[in-house]
Parts: structure tokens; sequence; C-alpha cells
């Protein structure tokens, strides 16, 4: 039940987030707003570090394989696309287009067994929940 709720709270923030950055974005630019969130989310993680708990920061370099390490690489390119897609889009639509995508790659990655994710069976339910919802989608965007 946690695991809902955590999940539920994670898009909750990331719209908020994804609002709030692209109004600051209209003020001070893609590059500056995109720094600004990555350099107070790194303040947040080394307050939370000194708070909750001293891992040693040298266990970073035994990560395997090197290219998980790319994560906060893909993060600046999530908050770019967040930021463009709801400027061009507004928050219901971007946030609706973003999570399917989310659906459909996080169902490959499970179906493929990439990234040391344990290999999932095809279930045709999935595959049908997420036509369904890509009708939702469609409906959303009809006018």
């Amino acid at each position: 039940m946690i695991g809902f709720l955590i999940a539920i709270l994670s898009g909750a923030l990331m719209s908020v987030q994804g609002v709030f950055n692209t109004q600051v974005t209209k003020t001070t630019g893609m590059w500056v707003s995109n720094g600004w969130v990555q350099l107070s989310a790194f303040a947040v993680c080394v307050i939370a570090w000194f708070v909750a708990g001293r891992d040693p920061v040298s266990a970073i370099t035994k990560v395997e394989p090197k290219y998980m390490l790319l994560g906060g690489v893909i993060g600046a390119g999530i908050t770019w696309t967040v930021i463009k897609s709801m400027s061009a889009l507004g928050p219901a639509k971007a946030a609706l287009l973003i999570v399917m995508a989310q659906l459909i790659v996080a169902y490959v990655i499970e179906l493929l067994g990439l990234f040391g994710v344990e290999k999932e069976p095809l279930e045709w339910r999935k595959i049908g929940g997420m036509c369904l919802a890509l009708v939702g989608v469609a409906i959303f965007q009809w006018k």
C-alpha cells in the first residue's frame, strides 16, 4: 500500500514541479531554470545525507555498469522535456502524454529485461490496459 501512495505522491510532485519549472523558465531561460532545478536538488540531497545517513560518497565509484551513473544527465533531459511539453501543451495534456510514455517504456524495459530489471512475460491484459489508456489520451485530446 505504501508503494501506491508514494507513486501517487511522485506523480503529483512531478506535475507541480513541471508547472513551477515552466514558470521559472519564462523569466530566466531554459538552462538557468534547469541548472537551478539540478543545483537545488543537489542541495536537498546534501542536507538529507547529513541528516538521514552517511553512506560513503566513494561508493559511487563502485557502481556497475558505469552507464547507470547517467541518471543526472537524464534528469536534466527530463527537466528540459517537461518544461517544453508543458509550455506547448499545457500541464494536463503534457502530464498525460508523459505518463503514457513512462508506462510504455517501463513495460518494454520489463519485457526485455533491460538495465538489470528482471524479465517479465508478455501479458495481454497489460497491453489492453495500455491501449485503453491510449484511447483515454485520444478522448482527452479530442475537441
